[in-house]
C-alpha cells in the first residue's frame, strides 16, 4: 500500500498541475476534462494505457472513497442515504478513468475494487432475506409448466398420427 500512496501523491500533484509534454503515443478519450491528465499520467509512467496505470489511478478512487467512509460512524455505513453519494462518486471517478483511457468499464479491475469496498465498509450491513413468494403464486408457479406438459406431448401425438408432417 506504501507504493500506492506514494503514487497518489504523485497523482495529486499531477493533477493539480496539468502537464503540457508531448503528444500522445495512444488515442485518449476526450468526454472529461482531466483526460489529458489521466492520459498524460499512464504515458508517463506505464509507456501506454495499461490495466497496472488503471489500477493506480483507481487507487486515487479508492483513497477518496475510504477518507469519505472514514467521515462517517461506522454505524452508518449502512445507511444508504449517507453512503450513496460517497459510492456514486467512486463509481463515477472510476468509470470517468476507464473511459478516458479507452478501456471498457465495467471491467475486472473495477469489479475487484468494488469487491474490496462491500468486503471492507459493507460486509456487517443486513441484508434482506428471500423468502418464497405466496402460496397462491407458488401453486401457479409450479402447476403451470405441469399442466403444459400433457398438452405439448398431446400435440406431438396428435401431429405424428397424421402422418402429412404439413399440418
Amino acid at each position: 500500500m506504501k507504493g500506492a500512496v506514494g503514487f497518489i501523491g504523485i497523482f495529486l500533484s499531477f493533477f493539480s498541475e496539468v502537464s503540457e509534454g508531448g503528444p500522445l503515443s495512444f488515442d485518449c478519450g476526450t468526454k472529461y476534462p482531466e483526460c489529458d491528465v489521466y492520459c498524460s499520467i499512464c504515458q508517463d509512467y506505464y509507456g501506454n494505457p495499461t490495466m497496472n496505470c488503471l489500477s493506480d489511478l483507481y487507487k486515487h478512487c479508492l483513497q477518496t472513497f475510504t477518507t469519505e467512509m472514514s467521515s462517517l460512524n461506522t454505524t452508518d455505513w449502512c445507511v444508504w442515504n449517507k453512503v450513496s453519494s460517497f459510492y456514486s462518486n467512486f463509481s463515477h471517478c472510476s468509470e470517468s478513468m476507464a473511459d478516458c483511457l479507452l478501456i471498457p468499464w465495467p471491467n475486472s479491475l473495477v469489479e475487484r475494487f468494488f469487491v474490496e469496498i462491500h468486503s471492507k465498509f459493507f460486509k456487517d450491513c443486513p441484508t434482506e432475506e428471500f423468502s418464497d413468494p405466496p402460496p397462491a403464486i407458488m401453486f401457479a408457479l409450479v402447476i403451470t409448466p405441469i399442466c403444459l406438459i400433457p398438452v405439448m406431448v398431446s400435440l406431438v401425438v396428435l401431429k405424428t398420427k397424421n402422418g402429412d408432417g404439413n399440418s
